[in-house]
């Protein structure tokens, strides 16, 4: 500690005589008193020079500068001096140790600028250029005229060298900068360096934080005037506006990887922070410039490197429009994330100003970075990469039948206003259908088509392929790859899976347009559906229904789909017959079973259910005209009845004929209405409506079409059930003739047989 105070004693002595030999070259006081007023004033001058945090404009480079002299020295005609100088440099250079200079740049400098200024102080500077001296002189205002100058020999105090004779312009201004400094108890250089901490959100020394104003502004009880208050408290938004955006960038980088958050929120956060570098190399510039002091006088500064608040607010100009952006921008999106947040931000690049549209644009390629490659990858993949649910195609776990139906769908919440809603829905039915295929259909097909959509669309397959701002080109690349893709997706149905021959294996024996086939189990399952359910056994249909396939041409047809038909058994009570609950059903497998599921099944099974009955009916009708036929019953065999019997019984047989006419009538007009005008008008429309569809969605629309026309048309719907309840009435009484026939019949053919053994016994 004594160490260090010698020191500093040694240096203080040192300094002091350095400028009791600068001052004693002046002509006025060669013996000045170390003790006088005067020296004391100019030495503190000197000690608030050297404890100043000013430092030059240049490199500390010692050899450059003595160079610098050299070449000085040398053109100036003194050769001597120069080899001098370049001597005693040199050895200066090469002292080192005890007793050294360690910072030689430092004096080598000092004494450059002390000899720059003496020469400066005799022979004048241009037009209206201050100079300080360390001399003391007049004690008056200190200005002197070029006459005065000249006259006394020697430069003390401020030598002003003006066009106007009297000086009178620099006199004014040299007072109003001293009327400035009075009125004024903080400088322009200190409240300039004070913004400059406020707009990085640091508190200065007179410009602070208020939170009762929420921003930055200059301290109550500084004496400034009010005009560079509000200069001030202005500029100083920046720094509220940085706080903000700083704040926001902080906090949510902080809470990553949460799911608010997510992958397109960190690229806004970094988008954020980039355009924060940017600002950080704009203040760096800044504060170099403020530590050059103000000019105050003259016309044309020594330095137009300086900074004040009016320059201030002309730096400040972009640097706050861009902060009031993403101050904004912050505002916008704390509750907003993915897909949300990245709409956000495009409406507000709809904007007339370069500046800002220029600043969104580069903004906003950051932000839909993420974006933009989870649309590449679900449309040219199938992977849905996004683990915290930013995308505006959502995936859920499902059943393999339910896939296509219920796997993927659209968040609008997350949909971008930059992406229309139809170009969403193909981008959702592309990365569809590639899951389709790679995980119901087992192919992988997809991958040269996805290939070949990204060559069609002069795009490639790897990350960061597109971009925002390259809307027409992503809708391009996705109308490309849905083509490719969903093209391959109905050559793999239509071809591998036949899924055209099973629609027309369930219109032969579902809907019941194999006529032999259901012919031929209508009559050999027809006595056993006659018997209660209950004694019924579902293995002993299968064998009927196998029977029925070999004796008809349903023998031909793929095995594959024959052997998809199975019997059903629905639920029954301890009332119901055969004919209530017999069915047929067929087997729809991965990934047909997306097209015929359950729900469609259940429908196939209700017109199947009817077909049957009206089947039922044309059956009961064949077998009472095969027991009623003219030539089965003779009128001989009534002559030994009494003529009004025989009357009553002719006439009861000639209106069951007529009646059994009016219903086979009916029941011949109305299947040939529902096989004909329903079934295979519907069929033809489907057909082609199958060769036209472009994709699975088509093919779906094309056959949920061609089922509910069925179903409509056959008076299965809503709007037919009191027709269809009225028709099934009218089924129930052809059945009910059905039965008085039979047993009419049984008994005429009992009264021929009684006849016919009465006559016998009578020959005899």
């Amino acid at each position: 500690m004594i160490m260090e105070d010698d020191d500093q004693q040694k240096a203080a002595d040192l300094v002091q005589e350095l400028v009791l030999r600068l001052v004693s070259q002046n002509p006025q006081t060669p013996n000045l008193d170390p003790n006088s007023p005067a020296f004391l004033k100019t030495l503190r001058y000197a000690f608030r020079i050297l404890s100043s945090r000013l430092t030059p404009s240049v490199l500390p480079d010692a050899t450059a500068i003595a160079e610098s002299l050299k070449r000085r020295l040398a053109t100036q005609g003194k050769s001597s001096d120069a080899l001098a100088f370049a001597d005693l440099y040199t050895k200066f250079a090469s002292k080192t140790g005890p007793g050294s200079v360690n910072n030689k740049w430092a004096l080598v400098y000092l004494l450059k600028i002390v000899s720059d200024d003496r020469k400066s102080a005799i022979n004048g500077l241009d037009s209206s250029v201050l100079l300080p001296n360390l001399g003391i002189g007049d004690t008056g205002n200190g200005v002197l005229s070029r006459g005065e100058a000249k006259k006394k020999d020697w430069s003390n105090g401020v030598l002003l060298v003006s066009k106007d004779p009297e000086n009178l312009r620099d006199i004014a201004f040299r007072e109003y900068a001293i009327l400035v400094k009075e009125e004024n108890e903080v400088t322009e250089e200190v409240l300039v360096r004070d913004v400059l901490y406020a707009s990085q959100g640091i508190d200065g020394k007179y410009v602070k934080f208020n939170s009762e104003i929420d921003g930055y502004a200059v301290q109550e009880s500084v004496k400034v005037p009010r005009a560079t208050r509000i200069m001030v408290r202005m500029l100083s938004e920046l720094g509220w506006l940085f706080r903000k955006v700083k704040t926001f960038i902080t906090e949510s980088m902080d809470r990553f990887p949460a799911e608010d958050v997510g992958t397109v929120g960190q690229a806004f956060c970094a988008a954020l922070q980039d355009e924060l570098s940017d600002y950080y190399k704009l203040l760096a510039v800044l504060e170099a410039q403020a530590m050059n002091p103000i000019p105050l006088v003259s016309e044309s500064a020594s330095s137009n490197n300086y900074l004040s608040l009016r320059r201030l607010s002309v730096w400040f100009a972009e640097p706050m429009v861009k902060m009031r952006l993403m101050a904004v921008l912050v505002d916008k999106c704390k509750v907003l994330r993915g897909g949300a947040m990245a709409g956000a931000i495009h409406l507000h690049a709809q904007h007339g100003d370069p500046l800002v549209h220029d600043f969104m644009m580069s903004l906003l390629r950051c932000v839909c970075s993420p974006l933009f490659e989870m649309v590449r990858s679900w449309v040219l993949e199938g992977e849905l990469e996004d683990t915290f649910g930013e995308f505006f195609v959502v995936g859920q776990p499902v059943k393999v039948d339910l896939l296509w139906r219920e796997g993927y769908k659209l968040h609008p919440a997350m949909l971008p206003s930059f992406i229309s809603p139809s170009l969403a829905q193909r981008i959702l039915r592309t990365g569809k259908s590639i899951n389709f295929l790679r995980v119901c259909c087992d192919d992988h097909g997809w991958a040269d088509a996805a290939s070949e959509a990204a060559a069609a669309s002069g795009t490639t397959t790897r990350r960061g392929g597109l971009g925002y701002g390259e809307t027409d080109a992503l809708e391009h690349l996705v109308t490309e790859a849905a083509k490719r893709i969903d093209k391959h997706l109905l050559d793999v149905l239509y071809k591998r899976y036949k899924f055209k021959e099973h629609c027309l294996a369930i219109k032969r024996y579902l809907l019941l347009g194999q006529g032999d086939f259901v012919q031929y189990l209508m009559d050999i399952v027809g006595p056993k559906l006659s018997e209660p359910a209950n004694n019924i056994s579902s293995f002993e249909l299968a064998g009927f229904l196998e029977a029925a396939i070999r004796a008809s041409n349903a023998q031909y047809d793929d095995r594959d789909m024959l052997d998809r038909l199975r019997v059903k058994m629905m639920p029954h009570g301890s009332g119901d017959r055969g004919w209530d609950v017999f069915s047929l059903e067929y087997e729809a497998r991965v990934p047909l079973d997306t097209v015929f599921t359950e729900s469609v099944l259940s429908k196939y099974l209700r017109v199947f259910n009817f077909l049957w009955k009206l089947k039922r009916v044309e059956h009961a009708l064949i077998g009472i005209w095969k027991t009623m036929k003219p030539n089965c019953i003779t009128s001989n065999s009534f002559v030994k009845l009494q003529s009004s019997v025989k009357l009553q019984l002719l006439s009861a047989l000639r209106r069951c004929q007529v009646l059994w006419n009016e219903m086979n009538h009916f029941v011949t007009n109305f299947q040939y209405y529902i096989m004909f005008e329903v079934l295979e008008v519907s069929w033809s429309n489907f057909s082609k409506e199958m060769e036209a569809a472009k994709d699975l969605d088509d093919l779906l629309a094309a056959h949920e079409k061609y089922l509910n026309a069925i179903v409509g048309k056959s008076l299965l719907g809503e709007q037919s059930q009191t027709i269809r309840e009225s028709l099934f009435v009218l089924f129930e009484l052809i059945l009910r003739f059905r039965s008085h026939a039979d047993r009419l019949y049984e008994g005429i053919h009992e009264l021929q047989i009684r006849c016919v053994l009465s006559f016998i016994f009578k020959q005899k």
